[in-house]
């Protein structure tokens, strides 16, 4: 089980890295583009961003759940 736990808990962090990559991504197509005006619409980078922002903080408050039971 602990080292479900630990396993879960990379996939968190790497998720909340990949995102914050699709983050950087979206960024640099905006600056490349010159794309900051809302009438545009921007390649999909910053909802993949979210995606995976979510699913971090999904399987943080599984784990917190976990600890929390446990003790």
């Amino acid at each position: 089980m602990k080292s479900l736990i630990k396993s879960l808990n990379w996939i968190g962090w790497l998720s909340g890295v990949i995102g914050l990559l699709f983050v950087l991504l979206g960024l640099i197509q905006a600056f490349v583009t010159g794309r900051f005006n809302p009438e545009t619409e921007l390649v999909n980078y910053f909802h993949a961003a979210n995606s995976f922002f979510l699913f971090g903080i999904t399987l943080s408050v599984y784990l917190f759940r976990c600890e929390r039971k446990q003790e």
